[in-house]
Parts: C-alpha cells; sequence; structure tokens
C-alpha cells in the first residue's frame, strides 16, 4: 500500500461544554471545541483532531481537501509543505496551524495503519510507558474543590501535579501552600499563570511558591515575551523549572526560544505546532540543545509522539481534555499510576472519533 493515494480529505467540529465554568489567570471559558480531520487511501482511514475554533474545519474543507487529494499518502513531508505554503497569503500561525495540525495527524495514523504499525513503532519507540502529570486546578475552582481535584490524582498514582495561578495574585500563596498540604510530599507541585504577570510579580511569586516546594513555574509571564521569560529564569529559585511554548505554532518558534534561553523545559503542542511532524521536530531541536520537552494537553494525541521522542519528561494529563477523549475516543488509554502506555496491538495512533456519541455537540 506504500502507493496509495489520498482519495479524500474532510473536518468536522464539535464544540463540548465543560462541566461549570472555567478559568485561568487570563481566560474564561465554557466550551471546548474540537476539530476532527479524517483521510482516505488504500481502503484505509487517518484519525486526527485539534482543539480550535470551527474556522479550522473550514480550512481543511475549503482549501487542504482539493489540495491533498492525489497526493501520495506516504508522503507526509510535501503534504505538510503544501499545505504550509497554501497558508501563505492568510497566515500560517494560529487557525492554520491547528488546522495543519489535524490533517498531519491524521496522514501519521493513516501512514502507520497502511503499513500495519503501531505509530510508536513507525516513529522510533525510545521507552514502553510516558510519565503523566495531573493538570487543571483552574482558578475558578474554591480552595476546597481544588485540593480535592488535586489530591485525587495524587490517590490515583500521579506523582505530579498542575494547578493555575495568575488570576488573583494577592490569593495564590494561600491557595498554592493548601495544594501542597493537600497533596503530600510525595507529589510535586506545579503552577501555571498563563502569562498572567509582570516580570516582577512573577520573581516574586516564584520566591513565595518556593516555600510550598514548587518545582515549575509555566507562563509566568507572556510566552511572546522571550526576554521576559529569560529574565524570570535568570532569577528564579533553583530548583524551579520555567516552562514555556504552549503557543508555538511552528519550529522556527521553538527555535528563537531556544536560542533565547528562555525556558528550563519547552512545551509543544501537536494540536497547535503543525502536526506529529511539527512535535517530532521541536523535540529534535530540543535534544540538539539539551532542554527537555513537555507535551501539552491532547494527552491521546501525543502518546505515541511522546513515547519516541528522546528529551520528552512527560505529557500534560489535562482535565477538560482527558473528559472529552475518554467520552469521544475509541481507544482512549487512561493513566495508569501516573504512566502512559501506548498501545502496541492495534496499527496508527489506537484512537477513533465515536460519531454517533459526538454528534450531539456538532457545529460544523
Amino acid at each position: 500500500m506504500t502507493d496509495a493515494r489520498i482519495d479524500s480529505v474532510r473536518a468536522t467540529a464539535y464544540r463540548i461544554p465543560t462541566e461549570a465554568p472555567e478559568s485561568d489567570g487570563t481566560y474564561e471559558w465554557d466550551s471546548t471545541t474540537m476539530v476532527c480531520v479524517e483521510v482516505d487511501a488504500g481502503g484505509r482511514n487517518g484519525f486526527g483532531y485539534s482543539y480550535a475554533d470551527v474556522t479550522a474545519a473550514s480550512i481543511v474543507n475549503r482549501r487542504f481537501a482539493d489540495l491533498l487529494r492525489g497526493h501520495l499518502a506516504m508522503d507526509i513531508e510535501a503534504a505538510w509543505r503544501s499545505m504550509s505554503a497554501d497558508l501563505r497569503n492568510i497566515g500560517r500561525p494560529g487557525i492554520g496551524a491547528h488546522a495543519v495540525s489535524a490533517v498531519d495527524t491524521a496522514l501519521w495514523d493513516l501512514k502507520a495503519k497502511l503499513l500495519d504499525q503501531p505509530l510508536v513503532t513507525l516513529l522510533g519507540q525510545v521507552r514502553d510507558a510516558v510519565p503523566a502529570y495531573g493538570s487543571g486546578g483552574f482558578t475558578s475552582l474554591d480552595e476546597k474543590a481544588l485540593q480535592r481535584q488535586l489530591s485525587d490524582w495524587v490517590a490515583d498514582g500521579f506523582t505530579m501535579v498542575k494547578m493555575k495561578v495568575g488570576r488573583a495574585p494577592h490569593d495564590d500563596p494561600k491557595r498554592v501552600t493548601g495544594a501542597k498540604k493537600a497533596i503530600g510530599t510525595s507529589c510535586a507541585l506545579m503552577v501555571d499563570a498563563n502569562g498572567a504577570l509582570s516580570r516582577h510579580q512573577a520573581v516574586a511569586a516564584a520566591n513565595r511558591f518556593a516555600e510550598s516546594n514548587v518545582v515549575w513555574f509555566e507562563e509566568p509571564v507572556s510566552s511572546d515575551d522571550r526576554e521576559g521569560l529569560r529574565w524570570v529564569r535568570s532569577h528564579a529559585p533553583m530548583g524551579m523549572a520555567i516552562a514555556a511554548g504552549e503557543y508555538g505554532y511552528d519550529p522556527w518558534y521553538f527555535a528563537a526560544m531556544l536560542d533565547a534561553s528562555s525556558v528550563d523545559i519547552l512545551q509543544a503542542d501537536a494540536t497547535r505546532c503543525l502536526g506529529i511532524s511539527g512535535f517530532m521536530k521541536a523535540s529534535a531541536l530540543c535534544e540538539a540543545r539539551h532542554v527537555p520537552l513537555s507535551a501539552h494537553c491532547a494527552p491521546s494525541i501525543h502518546l505515541h509522539a511522546a513515547a519516541a521522542s528522546s528529551p520528552l519528561v512527560h505529557v500534560e494529563y489535562f482535565h477538560d481534555h482527558v473528559r472529552i477523549e475518554s467520552m469521544l475516543l475509541d481507544g482512549f488509554v487512561a493513566a495508569q499510576d501516573g504512566l502512559l502506555h501506548p498501545p502496541l496491538d492495534r496499527p496508527g495512533h489506537g484512537v477513533a472519533l465515536k460519531s454517533a456519541d459526538a454528534d450531539q455537540w456538532r457545529i460544523a
């Protein structure tokens, strides 16, 4: 099937309500939109998705469906470059990158199925299991609910958990202290400000958080402020990693972040950074610079790529995405004792959309 050509590309979109209104340091939301892509070739079907606006589905259906029809399914890099070039005049970063990401992931799933191999085998497996950290801890949660969510992850075997900070900086030290007491000494505490703080606020907060042994401070300032991230990193307490990169849309962004020495740990998100292809390029950049990599959200998309990434340290087991993927994806892999194991008993990345279950939320 190595000569199979793409027959069709199509996208659908679903808007799934959250359990309750949620917020972090800079944003509030009450739903999550999932853009799903299917690609057919050689009698097999590849599946990919992104968490993006519905307009990403429109880009796939109006531009990429015709562009990719007839392409060799095996030539993912050629398809990746064709899609990126097609977005030149309408903008690749942002929503365009989300659209490319969903298609690229579907193409990798398709290629692995055509070769009858698990995706991790095709990419080159380097580990049997991927560490995951429980993530949520929204600023919309009261202290009791926050502590319950974090402690529940500890009870499930997670050794790392993350909470949101930055919406009300004066309240954060108390929230962080309470969170650390709830999870105990055997679990590492991580915080994420989503770029809500100024440089000086961030350093002051980092020093307060160090009293609770916080080991990770994500986006203390905006990811657009690479110099600011570097400055915070140089002034943060020893043992506290500064992390960012989830809004990187291409390898050039990651290269600039790494060249600026902005982070101790780089984050990359395959649903945004041009798919599995983009994620593995980010992995190569990290390996070349001896910087650890962390996969941002969407655990089902990242599992196989994470297991094939040498510099990877963990995958984010994000509350909203875990809830959606466990409901709507056939083959969803749940964490066991804080570890994710890529399935080796089926080809591709192993998940597929439960269309009948998702239809109630379909918007395109």
